[in-house]
């Protein structure tokens, strides 16, 4: 009994041990792999490679699909590259698990020795974090050393070996505990390195080993789609598509691991190194065999999926996953994701208020006012995910990006807001009572139309690509609005001294939508100030208005 409470033990320090790594890792370097994998991919075999790259340093598949499916749906990747990009992630993981099988255990305090000092002396920093990561690295090694030894007590017992005889004898049903272990366990990693421990030791068979090992497989995949369930479409067809590829590549390599086996006897090799070399021999064979498939995968993938809308029932926001929120890196970037689509919702709002006012279309009015409750409980669901964040676990970098995403959420349902109560007093006072405005009138409203929504778009390449150069593009371009605004006044005046029916008759209107999409406009353009901290501030704050709105007051707001 007190050998298999060891082994129960060291097998939970094992698990714990390898989401301690991951998640360090992520909070040390997060940020950047997101964009090294974001530019590194350029063709299918390129993508494999920064797959593989990657999650070698990340030790989880999981992780990087997380990562690459966000992607997918921000259209910074298209699916093919992304599918590719799995593929090399599965033997980046496959690779790791090999060098786990080797007895390693010797290395357990010298990763102890030096990360406990890192991490107590820099606690929150990128140094802490690594060296949180060295110490679950060290405690990893001890729990496989651990394990080795339980279990070599274990299968010394009559009872044990009849137990596992009678489950090794079912290929399926051997995939199928694989699958289960591992995702209950969150890590096709800790269940393959427990299982090629396990047959090293001889508690296993080596073909119940390589079973369980097909199942991992299998258990990974599954624990992708079930983490992306609650995205959108375009984010759920990536695990999709990298699970029918491990499905695929089951149902061919399971029938010939014989050949395997046969070739493992005839080496010398230890029974855990050929099951941990049978993982890495399947997924390499799988990525080859599927990499020049990934295109006709995806088409297949876009069958199964189709598009639909991107938001809940009740407008409930998909992207902001509870499950990241151990890991902030991901949380961070599920935050950044649904920025995107709100900043995508606000736009669809202008358009639409643009073309209510050219139609005198009060239908179209109500569905763009509609759309302003969606914005509400996007901004919300954004604001409340962020603050369940402890900020003292952020990276700098990571801090600043909380800070980025705060602003650019709320200055958004700001610009929502104003839409819809312009869209109020169009419906009211022009569509209901039947007035027009002049034709230079309205030409001029169209041209701050169209600078609205060119500044909005690049608002949003600032947000994604955080370049301080457009930041001062944008900044620029919110003071030309300004003079631009001044110049439509002054010509609306015009028209009245001219006596010019229709500008008499919505005069008021008129003043009062310019001045709504100069407003509209300088909660768009405040994303550039958080990038452009220490620089003159005089182009953030809205000419006679309190600055209760610009970015520095943001987070305070999103608490």
């Amino acid at each position: 009994m007190t050998q298999l409470l060891n082994l129960l033990a060291a097998i939970a320090l094992l698990i714990w041990a390898s989401g301690v790594m991951r998640s360090s890792l992520l909070k040390a370097s997060g940020t950047r792999l997101r964009y090294m994998l974001a530019r590194a991919a350029g063709n299918r075999v390129t993508a494999a490679g920064s797959g593989f790259a990657i999650t070698a340093v990340l030790q989880s598949s999981m992780a990087t699909a997380l990562i690459v499916s966000g992607f997918v749906g921000q259209r910074i990747l298209s699916l093919p590259l992304a599918l590719a990009l799995m593929l090399g992630a599965d033997v980046g993981t496959s690779v790791m698990a090999l060098i786990f099988s080797f007895d390693l255990s010797w290395m357990s305090p010298l990763f102890l020795l030096v990360g406990v000092p890192l991490c107590r002396a820099r606690k929150g920093s990128t140094t802490g974090h690594l060296g949180k990561c060295l110490i679950g690295v060290g405690l990893m090694l001890w729990a496989l050393h651990l394990i080795g030894t339980s279990t070599s007590a274990l299968t010394g017992s009559a009872v044990t070996r009849s137990l596992l005889g009678s489950v090794s004898g079912d290929p399926l049903l051997l995939i199928t505990v694989g699958a289960a272990l591992t995702v209950s366990a969150y890590s096709s990693l800790a269940i393959v390195i427990l299982t090629g421990t396990l047959a090293a030791t001889g508690a296993v068979s080596t073909s119940a080993g390589i079973g369980l090992v097909l199942g991992a497989n299998l258990g990974s995949g599954l624990l992708a789609v079930l983490n992306a369930s609650r995205c959108s479409v375009e984010e759920r067809r990536l695990p999709l598509g990298n699970l029918l590829f491990k499905v695929c590549g089951v149902a061919l390599f399971a029938p010939f691991t014989a050949l395997w086996l046969d070739v493992a006897e005839a080496s010398s090799l230890s029974h855990g190194t050929v099951v941990v070399g049978f993982h890495l021999a399947f997924n390499v064979a799988v990525a080859l065999l599927c990499l020049c498939f990934t295109e006709k995968f995806s088409a297949v993938i876009q069958l199964l999926l189709r598009d639909r809308s991107d938001v809940a029932h009740e407008g409930r926001p998909l992207r902001l996953h509870a499950d990241s929120l151990s890991l902030p890196s991901l949380a961070i970037s599920c935050a950044a994701r649904e920025a995107i689509h709100e900043a995508d919702l606000v736009e669809t709002m202008i358009r639409g208020s643009l073309r209510a006012i050219q139609q005198s279309d009060s239908a179209l009015a109500r569905q763009m006012k509609g759309m302003d409750d969606e914005v509400d409980a996007l901004c919300s669901g954004i604001k409340h995910y962020l603050t369940r964040l402890s900020r003292k676990s952020l990276s700098a970098e990571d801090d600043q990006r909380w800070t980025e995403i705060a602003t650019f959420a709320i200055n958004l349902e700001q610009v929502a807001d104003i839409i819809e109560r312009l869209l109020q007093r169009v419906e009211k006072r022009n569509i209901a009572g039947g007035k027009q405005f002049s034709a230079a009138g309205l030409r001029e409203i169209e041209e701050l139309y169209s600078l609205t929504l060119a500044n909005l778009n690049l608002a949003m390449a600032v947000f994604i690509h955080r370049s301080p150069q457009d930041a001062r593009n944008l900044a620029a371009a919110r003071r030309r609005y300004g003079e631009r605004v001044k110049e439509c006044s002054h010509a609306h005046l015009a028209r009245l001294t001219d006596g010019t029916p229709e500008s008499i008759e919505t005069s008021s209107q008129h003043l009062d939508l310019i001045s709504d999409l100069e407003r509209a406009n300088f909660h768009i353009c405040a994303i550039s100030s958080t990038l452009l901290d220490g620089e003159p501030q005089a182009l953030f704050s809205p000419p006679g208005r309190p600055a209760a709105c610009t970015p520095r007051a943001a987070p305070e707001a999103a608490s």
